[in-house]
């Protein structure tokens, strides 16, 4: 669905009386009309455009995630610049997310939520840019995950730090429900 259809422009006016709930659902619901060709297009286009973004270029370390089927993907991207650059993946210990660095020598396991989660010893450095999924976006940065808090947790331990969200275009609305303890990107790629 273009974002210059009539029912994407429906869409958009829509999200601005969801709650949170309703709108992992609509998200949902457009990624179904897309196909897996269709999203790893859209990611490929989205990960060059972070590729060449000026806090990406001038980042030493980067914190990425590894992609559920449904999310940007980011596979091709971490193979590509983990060795040039010291690339950090979140883990799912408990309710906390755990950074970990990964390398050419990194072992996988799924974890939470099916997720490959790499096998090494917790990250404890600092961070240049760290590079976000979420549900749904809005233009203000406002962002909505699946549920349980996670990213908000981490990213409030480092506010200081750079945050860029990605999204495929259908994911970023109008206006995204928030909470007092969420926590804004400063910024929002997408197509």
């Amino acid at each position: 669905m273009s974002r210059n259809s009539p029912i994407f422009a429906k869409f958009y006016e829509y999200t601005l009386t969801m709650d949170k709930k309703e709108l992992r659902a609509q998200i949902k619901a457009l990624k179904k009309q897309h196909t897996k060709e269709q999203l790893l297009e859209q990611s490929e286009k989205i990960m060059a455009k972070l590729e060449q973004h000026p806090d990406f270029v001038k980042a030493e370390r980067v914190m990425l995630y590894s992609a559920l089927p449904d999310e940007v993907q980011t596979q091709a991207f971490l193979e590509k610049w983990h060795v040039k650059k010291q690339i950090i993946l979140p883990t799912v210990v408990g309710d906390d997310i755990i950074p970990v660095a990964f390398g050419k020598d990194t072992t996988f396991a799924v974890g939470d939520f099916n997720i490959l989660e790499p096998q090494n010893e917790p990250y404890t450095g600092d961070f240049d840019l760290i590079v976000v999924p979420g549900v749904a976006f809005d233009r203000n940065g406002n962002r909505i995950g699946r549920g349980r808090g996670y990213y908000d947790r981490f990213l409030c331990q480092h506010l200081g730090v750079k945050r860029i969200g990605i999204c495929f275009d259908f994911q970023l609305v109008n206006e995204v429900p928030t909470e007092p303890l969420d926590i804004r990107m400063d910024e929002v790629i997408t197509l």
